[in-house]
């Protein structure tokens, strides 16, 4: 049968929550189906294209191959989490105004990863963004409006 379900609490968009949880929950399936933040997407489920890419103290993580017990004690920030005060983050409104989505699977993580990009650097070079994006899989192939909308962001950000 295996362990029942354990403790756990995290930090989320700025509030504190606790869940209670089965060991083998992946952080996703925790936000979406435990918390009903349905902006982190689950396409993949193994990795490979970062579209459930959500911020752990800070740092972008696939959630999909992230334990929820493992995060217990920090702090997640999903796409949720980036609007301010009603207001969008520059890198939402950049991807708006740069049209930078198109089916709309892939944004979120985009969103997060070039966010969590200019958090650690304001000042980017396209090949910064196109390093930060590159495990982000868009079958869209909107790669050249995401780079646009993020540089654009960088500026608006200063």
């Amino acid at each position: 049968m295996g362990p029942g379900e354990t403790e756990v609490s995290l930090t989320v968009n700025g509030q504190q929550r606790t869940l209670w949880i089965e060991p083998r929950t992946t952080l996703a399936d925790a936000l979406r189906e435990h918390l009903h933040l349905t902006g982190t997407k689950v396409v993949c489920d193994r990795g490979s294209c970062s579209a459930c890419t959500v911020w752990v103290d800070g740092t972008p993580v696939n959630s999909c191959m992230t334990l929820a017990v493992d995060v217990d004690g920090r702090e997640v920030t999903t796409v949720e989490g980036l609007a301010k005060d009603g207001e969008l983050h520059p890198v939402q409104e950049a991807f708006i105004e740069h049209d930078a989505s198109m089916c709309g699977f892939c944004t979120p993580g985009m969103v997060m990863s070039c966010a969590g990009l200019l958090e650690r650097n304001p000042n980017p070079s396209l090949d910064d963004v196109k390093l930060a994006t590159s495990g982000n899989l868009c079958r869209c192939g909107t790669y050249p409006k995401v780079f646009d909308a993020t540089l654009a962001a960088a500026k608006k950000m200063k």
